[in-house]
């Protein structure tokens, strides 16, 4: 069912495709571009996946509201024998998850990725791909190959997110056991990114990466970083107290593995702390990417040496996804204290959440960008990461926040103690953070960059 806003008054369209139901930073992504480039003279249509399943997030009509919109609702292929082989089809991952629904892309056979291509062409077709004027394709996926089929006359921008070259890199690597297609989709994806006009990366540490595992040339990457809306984050006041108490207590959506959101809770009693404990913040998913053993384990170390109580909070974990062990089996095999699972939030919640908190950290050696890092300093945190990939673009060392050397659990408890107990340097940090990311991230001004790309494409056909 198609759902549309009011007409744009642009004459230039340009049409967004997403394959996956929207729960990660492509979505944010997608939607954040699609809603400022009608500024720079481009209207903006729309097709993803969605999922609509009672109490959690996933549904593209709610999640892209006020822009025009083309859910395709693959909600009843949860239910099918293959999900990848209903109609239409629950969409692959880049993710290894056992048990998982959505399996790896590299353990799709090519009967399936073919009807993939299928449903999407037909998808496409019903959202007019070929009277765009632009086409930008947000990972490599078979809508590529179904943007070929339906409008081959069509530019097409690419836009790579990190997860699929990290796919491919595994690949390269040594696949596993089970990813009996790997080579097939290595192929495809090559192919797919040779097609593409240009290719957006949103870090510059991701060229060679592009450049080696798709075997394009440099000049075809184009570094657009990930943003922020400076209409949303920005410094706030919250009552602390009020605010963790809704989250842990009151309306708790932390979960546990096998279980649903809100079968983590906690008492008044625990979190009390909160309204005046320093409170680091990690908001993302449970994958192995994210690298939250590190993180457990560098927050275990360095408590002892904190001068008063501070907490850690974990905020997301799409609600049954995992990799590897759950948080909160580590946080039991750690006997960690003073860690909460918060469960998973609207991203129209976070400003709230980050002004509720005192640094935002990361601990993934491979982060693409780090969209929350730069969210959370737009807020006025200061932020604690990994040296390498994104986080190294996005933080300042020393002056916004802390670098650390990656899986260095010593280094990275340092830093949480430096943060944790000099308040001072916090705030120092917090607002370069916050003076920084507000000159370089704003998404209106990344869409005029991207229109700027849309335009020589449309001169050129190359950058």
């Amino acid at each position: 069912m198609r759902h549309t806003a009011s007409p744009p008054s642009p004459s230039r369209r340009v049409l967004m495709g997403l394959l996956f139901f929207p729960r990660g930073g492509s979505a944010q992504v997608t939607r954040s571009l699609a809603h400022v480039l009608p500024q720079q003279g481009w209207a903006t249509t729309v097709v993803s996946s969605s999922l609509h399943v009672p109490g959690l997030p996933g549904d593209a009509s709610t999640f892209f509201a006020g822009l025009d919109r083309h859910p395709l609702d693959c909600t009843a292929a949860l239910d099918a024998a293959d999900p990848l082989l209903a109609t239409p089809p629950l969409p692959p991952s880049y993710e290894d998850r056992p048990g998982a629904p959505d399996r790896v892309f590299a353990a799709v056979d090519d009967g399936a990725c073919a009807h993939l291509t299928d449903v999407w062409a037909q998808a496409l077709q019903a959202a007019g791909a070929a009277e765009a004027t632009i086409l930008h394709l947000h990972h490599l996926t078979p809508l590529n190959a179904a943007a070929a089929r339906v409008a081959p006359h069509v530019p097409v921008i690419g836009h790579l997110h990190g997860t699929e070259l990290l796919m491919l890199e595994r690949i390269v690597q040594g696949p596993p056991a089970g990813w009996i297609h790997a080579n097939a989709w290595s192929d495809r994806m090559r192919t797919w990114a040779a097609a593409c006009q240009l290719l957006i990366v949103p870090s510059a540490s991701l060229v060679a990466s592009a450049v080696a595992l798709l075997g394009i040339p440099a000049e075809r990457c184009v570094h657009v970083p990930n943003g922020f809306d400076p209409r949303q984050f920005d410094r706030r006041t919250v009552d602390r107290d009020s605010l963790w108490h809704d989250i842990l207590v009151a309306n708790p959506q932390g979960w546990r593995p096998g279980d649903i959101p809100g079968s983590v809770a906690y008492t008044a009693d625990q979190i009390q702390a909160l309204a005046t404990a320093p409170i680091l913040l990690y908001v993302g998913r449970f994958t192995a990417l994210k690298r939250l053993d590190v993180l457990l384990r560098a927050f275990v170390r360095a408590r002892p040496a904190f001068i008063a109580p501070a907490a850690l909070v974990l905020l997301g974990g799409f609600p049954g996804e995992w990799e590897g062990t759950h948080p909160f089996d580590m946080i039991q095999e750690l006997g960690a204290q003073q860690v909460f699972l918060a469960g998973w939030h609207d991203h129209a919640e976070l400003p709230a959440i980050f002004a509720a908190a005192d640094a935002v950290v990361l601990a993934s050696a491979q982060e693409p960008f780090g969209q929350v890092l730069a969210e959370g300093m737009a807020c006025g945190l200061p932020a604690i990461a990994i040296a390498a990939g994104g986080p190294s673009e996005i933080i300042a060392d020393g002056r916004t926040g802390w670098l650390v050397p990656p899986d260095d659990e010593v280094a990275f408890a340092a830093a949480l103690v430096s943060a944790v107990n000099d308040a001072h340097l916090r705030c120092v940090r917090g607002a370069a953070a916050y003076d920084a990311v507000h000159a370089r991230y704003s998404w209106p001004a990344l869409g005029a960059h991207v229109a700027r790309i849309y335009e020589q494409v449309l001169e050129t056909g190359t950058s």
